[in-house]
């Protein structure tokens, strides 16, 4: 009795349908890179140092350059042996006493007492934003950049896990696509999150959905290929990750803001969607699920399309095989 991989050897193991296929579900890879590396420029920390109002309105009147304006404010503290101006603490100075004039004298830093910064910091990244920058995620906060970074890998973990559950139950193209309605959401939901809570949630749901969406894509082609070609295609389904990240520095070159640069990243998955009209339903799937028909038409499709003609005595023998198969599997199961 005939096999799925025997009746591959009739329709093609991997002819112009697989790789018609293959070609699309590659692309799921590439803005994968921008999702999981994207948080290099979105994320970015700039130098920075506290703000001080005053010596900002001093800073102005006086033309002094923002390097001049940090050397001013900012005291020096050994930072791996290395002296540097501080970006946590500043000096307590009154800029408005008439003493103080337009000549960049630095301060004595054994007598002048410092601070912790308390009306926020300046950046020294001319032009551009990340969310660091936005929501002053520096100094005692700056381990929060690094959350935002682990709900993403916490999204990846249950993501994998749920939707290849859902995957099972439901069917390899189905969660994708759902994956992709989830990742449109939740992608656009981060690029517009008032806040950094609110930031991490949407972050996780996004992972969710990627991690699950990209899953279900590798199952989906390995599962309609043949034997010798699954690791072939699993390799350059993954290759295509690195692909991505070559596309996201000149991304992030012309996209300046975290914001818009997350929109963009977002898109592919929204146009995902279209793949409900160029990709099938994985006919091994349909075949455990007992639905016979619609596996056979696909199959059909297959064989078309890749130029081969499938033999009757095959195709009856090829359902007739799974039904024997799904029966004893569920006979074993009870007994």
């Amino acid at each position: 009795m005939a096999t799925f991989d025997d009746i591959l050897e009739e329709a093609g193991k991997f002819g112009r349908f697989q790789k018609r296929i293959f070609a699309l579900l590659c692309m799921v890879s590439m803005p994968w890179a921008g999702v999981y590396v994207g948080i290099v420029f979105q994320g970015f920390t700039p130098d920075h140092w506290c703000r001080d109002s005053a010596a900002v309105e001093r800073r102005e009147a006086c033309g002094w350059n923002r390097e001049e304006s940090r050397r001013l404010t900012a005291p020096l503290v050994n930072i791996s042996r290395i002296l540097q101006h501080s970006s946590c603490e500043r000096y307590e100075m009154d800029w408005n006493v008439t003493e103080l004039h337009c000549d960049p004298q630095e301060p004595d830093q054994s007598r002048t007492p410092t601070v912790r910064c308390t009306e926020g910091w300046e950046y020294d990244y001319e032009g551009r934003r990340s969310f660091v920058t936005e929501f002053d995620l520096v100094c005692s906060d700056g381990w929060l950049v690094d959350m935002y970074q682990a709900t993403l890998n916490m999204g990846f973990l249950i993501g994998s896990i749920a939707i290849g559950y859902l995957a099972d139950r439901f069917g390899r193209k189905v969660s994708f696509l759902m994956s992709n309605v989830l990742n449109g959401i939740a992608g656009i939901l981060v690029a517009v999150a008032p806040d950094y809570v609110s930031l991490l949630v949407f972050r996780t749901l996004f992972g969710f959905g990627v991690k699950g969406g990209w899953v279900a894509g590798y199952v989906l082609i390995t599962e309609i290929v043949g034997v010798e070609f699954r690791r072939t295609v699993g390799v350059i389904y993954q290759m295509f990750f690195s692909i991505g990240i070559l596309i996201l520095p000149l991304l992030a070159y012309f996209i300046t803001d975290w914001r818009w640069l997350q929109v963009v990243i977002t898109i592919p998955y929204i146009l995902f969607l279209s793949y409900y009209w160029f990709i099938p339903e994985s006919p091994r799937w349909l075949l455990s699920q007992n639905r016979k028909s619609k596996a056979v038409e696909i199959t059909k499709d297959m064989a078309k399309e890749n130029k081969m003609t499938l033999t009757k005595m095959i195709e009856a023998s090829y359902i007739y095989n799974f039904q024997v198969s799904f029966w004893q599997l569920l006979v074993s199961k009870i007994t």
